[in-house]
């Protein structure tokens, strides 16, 4: 089953179950998926039971609701500030020229980078045994509830940008509960838009180079994530393919198993705090970047895989430069 958040004609935020392409299917007495995740945790049922027990006989044309503009992201919180946007990076089991760089680190370790490290100590210690603690990831943060744009809507990029490219990402969603308990809802596949330039200059910057929006959505997966999803990601020029590629990811394509990430961002007591929404994201081994496209304004970012129903498509829109005046008192 998948869920989308959707405003009517009038703005009022409402949920809904895709039952087809075409087709959503109105959720009556809840507004929006965090409020169905409180009715689920309370009453100790899976998002799916309480979605189905929400049913109405209410049919939507979905392709209207997304051609006017109103479909939201999957999650949403009133208080932006308690939507928490993170991310792992150096999780999948990459690409030949990865390998290449790390049978390379293999036979001359004293010039295997930090990434390549990173990487490695993945690949042997990221899938622990149950009960054992794995391997750290890399570990970022992206910002709060505000960087994340909508299904359709532009993804702006700063104008002090050195680069603003696409990252084909699956998201995992999370409520924490009134006891401190990390509940995971669902997953979404998502942009998880970031400046490769800068990254690139020195890998100390890569706090800077995540701090940028993203996008995810429009569907939120529920139950299960399978353990081998399979997607394609498009970067569209004056409605032209200018770069085409699959990408993988589920647990067979990863060096990290999920609950390992999970573990590693959830063991901060800052990441615990109840009524909570975090959204993390779970790293790509594919990017239009490394293939040496360089983005530009207008430019638009498709991203999709089966599992999750509806591409998600976001236009690149840099933004005019703002002066940062800072007051004292």
């Amino acid at each position: 089953m998948r869920l989308v958040q959707y405003k009517d004609t009038a703005g009022a935020q409402h949920v809904a179950v895709v039952e087809d392409q075409d087709t959503l299917i109105a959720l009556t007495g809840v507004a929006t998926t965090r409020e169905l995740a409180g009715i689920a945790i309370a009453q100790g049922v899976t998002m799916i039971e309480a979605a189905k027990a929400r049913m109405g006989e209410e049919r939507l044309d979905y392709n209207a609701i997304a051609s006017e503009g109103r479909l939201l992201a999957p999650i949403t919180h009133a208080d932006p500030a308690h939507f928490l946007v993170t991310g792992t990076g150096l999780t999948h089991l990459g690409s030949a020229s990865a390998r290449a760089n790390m049978h390379k680190a293999d036979n001359k370790a004293a010039d295997e980078t930090d990434s390549m490290k990173m990487f490695r100590m993945g690949v042997e210690g990221g899938k622990p045994a149950a009960g054992q603690k794995g391997v750290q990831p890399e570990w970022f943060y992206k910002g709060d509830g505000s960087v994340v744009a909508n299904p359709g809507a532009d993804i702006p990029s700063p104008s002090f940008a050195l680069d603003g490219s696409e990252e084909p990402e699956i998201a995992a969603i999370y409520v924490i509960d009134q006891d401190g308990n990390p509940v995971r809802i669902g997953f979404a596949i998502g942009n998880e838009f970031s400046d490769h330039v800068m990254e690139r200059q020195n890998y100390l910057y890569l706090a800077h180079s995540k701090l940028r929006a993203c996008s995810m959505g429009p569907e939120l997966l529920l139950g299960d994530l399978p353990s081998h999803v399979e997607g394609t990601s498009r970067l569209y020029r004056d409605g032209k393919v200018i770069w085409e590629k699959p990408f993988l990811s589920g647990e067979d394509n990863m060096s990290h198993s999920l609950a390992n990430l999970e573990y590693h961002h959830f063991k901060y007591d800052l990441f615990c705090r109840p009524g909570d929404v975090h959204a993390h994201f779970f790293g790509t081994a594919t990017l239009s970047f490394a293939d040496g496209i360089k983005t530009q304004d207008g430019d638009e970012f498709e991203i999709e895989a089966a599992p999750f129903g509806r591409a998600i498509r976001n236009r690149l829109k840099v933004q005019a430069e703002r002066p940062v005046v800072i007051k004292t008192i």
